[in-house]
């Protein structure tokens, strides 16, 4: 069974969602005037916007912690420490390239999102792909066909894969029985998701920027120790990203195609642009400027920083350790990271990095459950028995996740992701011409120095698909808190 659902993932992954991925990243980047480049300037006013923003919708901040908190698991040190084994430390470059490619799909469904938004019984936001299939596109199938695949690996099975690598870091570095550690997780997992979106969103705001700086302060601090190496690990990142770096023996230790593959491969699992994932922390912002683009720009730039700033944190840590100078080397995932990072500051690195590992996947499994949550709306199954169910049940995952070995559940959750994948890039792709005149009316309002405002009556064949009140006027309902 494994080994059958692992040619499935070689075939989707490793054939048709990286060119699919990455053709869809290069369309989006072409249709939208290179997004990419025009707005970086903005970024501060775009997540902390001068105004109050809308009290139905969290603040453009939380919304971007939120996506972060999914984006940044474990997968950021696992991940990276795997891309630089199997394709080399070219790797990390392809995965910067990706990462430049990916922020304008990431700008296009999330934009999306915003603009397909609708307000629930109690006044709070809701959207997300699902969303835009059934409005956009009206194909509600579609939506439900998106958000069973979403539950199945986002609120059920990848909060197991996390799950298992915060309990196999505690239990290396602090010799804690997976037991404790599970019921832990539960009671903590359990105070978070029972507040809702809006209790995943302040969690986030607050522990997202600690262990992110944590992290980034910590490889900052590995390189100020090492900077003599700067210049060979540049030249040594450069070469391997063309297949040009020999190892010792005179052969090539890794090739151009390994390189390329494996860097667009993890950068894409790692910024999850174009999975539809991002989207649903999106539509629940209230983004200022009042514009579906402004929230599709805070989301991505959050594709540069979970891959072009974190990932490359992970990046430099081991390559200034010098292990993989000779092209190869015995230890792979987190391992890898441990042992390069306890070489250079000693052995409490190891303590360190589980405490990272830690709050990456907690954060990342509440957020996961957020995003899973979300479409039980969608679903119309968000009564209170579903709720508490669909809730029990992601607790019991957890705790399956910190006692048993994972293989299975992996494969499965890729097949999910990848199923996941494929159905929202053919709906973004679909809505491709209401991307670019979201962006074009953005940009158009800011060449004429005004603040940007979306006016539906200005797109007459979008507004019948809107839903009614949400952008026209400003909602008098009051949401919860």
């Amino acid at each position: 069974m494994i080994d059958f659902l692992q040619f499935i993932n070689e075939v989707l992954w490793g054939s048709v969602l990286i060119y699919l991925l990455l053709g869809a990243g290069i369309w989006f980047t072409f249709r939208c005037g290179f997004v990419q480049l025009r707005y970086l300037k903005q970024w501060r006013s775009l997540i902390c916007p001068p105004q109050a923003p809308d009290k139905s919708g969290i603040s453009p901040f939380q919304a971007l912690c939120t996506s972060l908190a999914a984006r940044v698991g474990s997968g950021n040190l696992t991940g990276v420490a795997l891309a630089l084994t199997i394709g080399g430390p070219g790797a990390i470059f392809w995965m910067w390239v990706v990462a430049f490619i990916g922020m304008a799909t990431s700008f296009a469904e999330c934009s999306l999102a915003q603009l397909y938004k609708s307000r629930d019984s109690e006044g709070n936001y809701r959207g997300g792909p699902a969303w835009y299939m059934d409005r956009g596109l009206g194909m509600r199938w579609m939506g439900v066909m998106f958000s069973v695949f979403l539950m199945l690996a986002f609120g059920l099975i990848f909060n197991a894969v996390q799950a298992n690598s915060i309990a196999s870091a505690v239990n290396h570095a602090f010799a804690i029985p997976r037991t404790w550690v599970g019921i832990l997780l539960v009671i903590l997992t359990g105070g978070v998701i029972w507040g809702g979106l809006r209790g995943v969103a302040r969690l986030s705001q607050y522990l997202m920027p600690f262990m992110s700086v944590a992290w980034i302060l910590m490889s900052l601090y590995v390189v100020a120790l090492h900077i003599e190496r700067l210049p060979d690990v540049v030249t040594l990142v450069i070469k391997s990203a063309f297949g040009w770096h020999q190892a010792a023996s005179g052969a090539l230790a890794f090739t151009l195609s390994q390189a390329i593959t494996t860097g667009f491969q993890r950068g894409m699992f790692s910024n999850e642009a174009g999975m539809g994932s991002t989207p649903n922390a999106a539509a629940a912002a209230s983004a200022w400027p009042p514009h579906p683009a402004a929230q599709g720009l805070v989301q991505m730039f959050g594709v540069l920083i979970d891959t072009v700033i974190i990932c490359s944190a992970t990046a430099a840590i081991v390559l200034f350790s010098g292990m993989l100078d000779g092209g190869t080397t015995n230890a792979g995932g987190v391992a890898l990271v441990q042992i390069a990072l306890s070489s250079m500051i000693g052995s409490w690195a190891s303590g360190f990095i589980a405490f990272i590992v830690f709050l990456f996947a907690f954060t990342s499994i509440v957020a996961n459950y957020a995003y899973a949550e979300n479409n039980l709306f969608f679903l119309r199954k968000n009564g209170p028995f579903a709720l508490v169910l669909f809730r029990c049940l992601a607790l019991v995952m957890v705790m399956f996740g910190t006692l048993s070995p994972l293989p299975l559940v992996w494969q499965l959750a890729d097949v999910a992701m990848a199923f996941m994948a494929m159905t929202n890039l053919s709906a973004i792709l679909l809505l491709s011409p209401v991307v670019r005149d979201l962006a074009r009316d953005y940009l158009r309002q800011q060449r004429l120095g005004v603040t940007p405002v979306f006016d539906p009556n200005r797109f007459p064949e979008i507004k019948s698909q809107l839903a009614p009140g949400v952008w026209e006027a400003p909602s008098t309902t009051k949401p919860r808190r």
